[in-house]
């Protein structure tokens, strides 16, 4: 299992506000941001799995609407969450 509880809540840890915070924005966009590194792994050696591409697409989805958000309420935020995770390059 490459996501487990211990990892979630590193996760949450370290952007969140804290490990119990499941809720904030960066802590999603690094959880969602971890799991598209990890299927974007798995993709390249499997390169015919359709489903995960499918939910690869999904999460990138979802990442980017977070994004929006951030960038729409709170700039600073959004940059520091980006500089840290290393999104856009």
């Amino acid at each position: 299992m490459y996501l487990t509880s211990e990892k979630k809540s590193e996760i949450f840890a370290k952007h969140g506000k804290s490990a119990q915070d499941t809720g904030s924005a960066e802590g999603q966009i690094a959880l969602f941001t971890f799991r598209i590194n990890h299927l974007s792994g798995h993709l390249k050696s499997n390169h015919k799995d359709y489903a995960t591409e499918k939910s690869l697409v999904k999460l990138v989805g979802k990442r980017k609407r977070l994004l929006d958000y951030l960038k729409k309420t709170e700039i600073s935020r959004y940059r520091a969450i980006i500089a840290e995770l290393g999104i856009r390059k």
